[in-house]
């Protein structure tokens, strides 16, 4: 029996646009697709393709941007396509019509594009474009400038399945042990009551009662929201992740933190400190624990399904268990992998080195513009700080000995401060855009 919901007929935001490079192609996967994100100069938006050139197939994300056309080549052979993805330049023609009367079959696939709320959005199903244009973007109220909010973004590639991100972002009751010192505290761990609102094929909304009033809204297949309000609900704060599928044991989440109070430390902050010094240790805090509590899951439902391998007694579990009952209700439990042509084994193998499951540069680093332009300055003033306190030790060598105390001594005190700041970059600082290992027994 085919699954009642069609993963491929929905939007997904697959990056911020702030982090996209215009001036190259970038290589994204969603649902197993390999596509290729791509700027016209001609053109005020970003363009989704297949990853696929269709004349030897050669990865479109290898190619650059014509300098002449602005349109995007194949680096294999130096095919040219344009926003459209209809072939505009074959080098290789001896016949100059062969491009122009072939149209149709030299074209590479373009899927339907948006950009809204700072997020590039994609459809992956080329062959429903009418139905992608009529079916509105899961976007959020809380992501408005005219409602008086501010928000930041954040994107990672994670180690475990999109299954496994949904119904870990949908349990509020982890933060107080998994992000300890981060964004709980283990000791003010407290029962949470959640009231399912309304669940039905296309949208899952729970409240929960406390301190704050807090909504959670699960929007499949990807918003998963949360809004909290204070006071007299005047003061709104929360976040939207998005949870991308993108292949087997693989997901990525974007995610857009919005309030609409303290906006002046939103702008005072740098978006790269409060990834290293906050989103990347959330993340990391739960890697360590969800790619395992996968794999026993696989093991376990070989011969069993999750509602006896899991035990789930208390009310804090209820939105994990109305997930989990609606992906076996509408998708019978699985993603649609083989409509890809992927096989998926029964248990995916589990990755047991840390510095690959909490590798940051790969995972978030290096598709986040703010974190590599910092790291790319943090390297500079590295070399500079050497460079400088070497210098100045062989200048002060070579000073007179009635000026070495005089001038020598100052000199080299400001190199020693040099060497002291080059430690902090290089062993503190730098590090935190590549790999911190997280140890729960040590938090």
């Amino acid at each position: 029996m085919k699954p009642e919901f069609n993963f491929f007929q929905h939007w997904y935001p697959i990056s911020p646009v702030e982090d996209l490079d215009p001036k190259q192609p970038t290589s994204v996967t969603l649902l197993g697709l390999r596509l290729v994100i791509w700027k016209p100069k001609s053109s005020q938006t970003f363009r989704v393709f297949l990853d696929q050139c269709p004349h030897r197939l050669a990865p479109l994300s290898e190619g650059r941007i014509d300098d002449k056309t602005g349109n995007l080549m194949c680096s294999y052979h130096g095919w040219q396509f344009d926003e459209q993805g209809i072939c505009t330049h074959i080098p290789q023609t001896e016949n100059p019509e062969l491009v122009s009367k072939n149209k149709e079959n030299l074209c590479t696939v373009a899927l339907p594009v948006r950009q809204q709320q700072d997020l590039l959005w994609v459809w992956p199903d080329a062959k429903s474009n009418e139905q992608a244009a009529s079916t509105p973007l899961p976007l959020s109220s809380q992501v408005d400038a005219t409602k008086g909010f501010v928000w930041s973004s954040f994107v990672r590639d994670l180690e475990y399945d999109w299954q496994t991100l949904v119904e870990n972002v949908a349990d509020p009751s982890h933060v107080p042990f998994s992000h300890h010192g981060v964004q709980g505290d283990r000791s003010k761990a407290r029962p949470i009551a959640f009231n399912i609102v309304q669940s039905t094929p296309n949208l899952i909304e729970a409240t929960t009662v406390g301190p704050f009033h807090r909504t959670i809204t699960f929007e499949p297949p990807c918003r998963l929201e949360y809004a909290f309000s204070f006071g007299d609900n005047s003061k709104q704060f929360g976040f939207v992740s998005y949870c991308i599928p993108v292949s087997p044991g693989k997901s990525r989440i974007v995610i857009q933190f919005a309030r609409n109070f303290a906006k002046t430390l939103y702008h005072l902050k740098p978006r790269w400190w409060d990834h290293i010094s906050d989103r990347n240790l959330v993340i990391d805090g739960d890697m360590v624990l969800l790619q395992q509590q996968e794999y026993f899951l696989q093991e376990r439902k070989s011969t069993t399904s999750w509602k006896t391998a899991y035990q789930l007694p208390t009310s804090a579990d209820r939105l994990v268990i109305e997930f989990r009952n609606w992906f076996d209700r509408y998708c019978h439990g699985q993603l649609p992998w083989s409509e890809v042509g992927i096989n998926v084994p029964a248990i995916l193998n589990i990755n047991n080195d840390r510095q690959q499951m909490l590798d940051r540069y790969n995972q978030h680093t290096k598709h986040c513009r703010s974190c590599r332009e910092a790291l790319l300055v943090v390297q500079r003033l590295q070399a500079a700080l050497l460079i400088y306190s070497v210098i100045t030790v062989c200048v002060v060598a070579l000073l007179p000995d009635g000026l070495q105390l005089q001038i020598g001594l100052p000199l080299i005190a400001i190199a020693l401060l040099g060497l002291g700041a080059y430690a902090w970059l290089r062993f503190w600082l730098s590090p935190r855009f590549y790999f911190v290992d997280y140890i729960h027994a040590h938090r």
